[in-house]
């Protein structure tokens, strides 16, 4: 934990609403808080115009605004602001090294119509080397955390962020766990002439054990933090997304159970990106991948 929370800003509503956000990041883990615009037009070859009324004065402006209202959010929190010349994606990459935690909003200025989410925001979500958070417009929930658990080795740092952020929130825990009998394992038959079968029942148990499983440690670590246990039959981009209408947080891993090697955001993740009703946090694998 390097006790800094990274925002992204370019004057989007989208982007102050992650700065708030991202203010409120800081003060429940007693972090700092830097935000952060990348300036690409030098690169563009585009005149500055003189000090007082060029494109960078416009932009240093700009983000003290920004770092003023991170200020009333939370006073308490040791505000910095820096604009940076170089290629957005790059520069916030390479700020996710040294934060615990990166805060983007879900569209920024360049966006396209009609666009749920940003190249900006899904770049961060597959390579940032620290969970990512992405913040739509809409005023954050009051509602529970849902984490969507797979039960994979991948998705272990998205199942410690849940907790620890449910610590730091105060607030109730959802754990959604779903399954079909396509991504199901299956399990031996007892005699072995026969072909491998998955009993609904028997599979039903062994999912709700593997969520109970996934769990168990994160509860004695985190008593406090109350926990509701959901285990669905069915599609799980669908569960993760009606769960998230009454969220105020939804915690995915960047890549689970099922994912093809070599992809660092998995289609899940893609989709509550793009479709959830909440903000959004990516929790990348052990090592920055999954």
């Amino acid at each position: 934990m390097s006790g800094l929370v990274v925002v992204g800003v370019d004057g989007s509503a989208s982007s102050l609403a992650a700065v708030e956000a991202a203010a409120q990041e800081a003060r429940w883990r007693g972090a700092g808080l830097r935000l952060l615009h990348a300036f690409l037009w030098p690169a563009m070859h585009v005149p500055l115009g003189p000090p007082e009324g060029g494109a960078r004065n416009m932009v240093e402006r700009l983000v003290a605004e920004a770092a003023e209202r991170a200020r009333t959010v939370a006073p308490e929190v040791d505000v910095s602001h820096t604009v940076v010349t170089g290629e957005p994606l790059t520069v916030l990459e390479a700020q996710s090294r040294a934060a615990e935690l990166i805060v983007v909003g879900s569209r920024g200025m360049g966006g396209f119509v009609g666009l749920l989410v940003g190249s900006t925001a899904m770049h961060l979500a597959a390579h940032g080397r620290c969970p990512g958070l992405v913040v739509r417009e809409q005023e954050e929930g009051t509602g529970p955390i849902v984490l969507g658990v797979d039960g994979s080795s991948a998705g272990a740092k998205a199942v410690d962020f849940a907790f620890a952020e449910a610590a730091l929130r105060g607030a109730d825990l959802v754990a959604v766990h779903s399954w079909t009998t396509w991504n199901a394992p299956l399990p031996a038959p007892q005699d072995k002439a026969m072909p491998f079968a998955n009993d609904p029942g028997t599979l039903a148990a062994s999912e709700e054990r593997l969520l109970s499983e996934t769990l168990a440690g994160h509860q004695d670590k985190y008593p406090g933090v109350s926990v509701k246990r959901k285990v669905v039959h069915g599609g799980t981009r669908e569960a993760l997304i009606d769960a998230s209408r009454t969220a105020q947080l939804l915690v995915v891993g960047a890549r689970g159970r099922g994912g093809f090697s070599g992809l660092l955001l998995g289609s899940v993740s893609q989709a509550m990106l793009h479709h959830a009703h909440s903000p959004v946090a990516v929790v990348r694998g052990i090592g920055g991948s999954s």
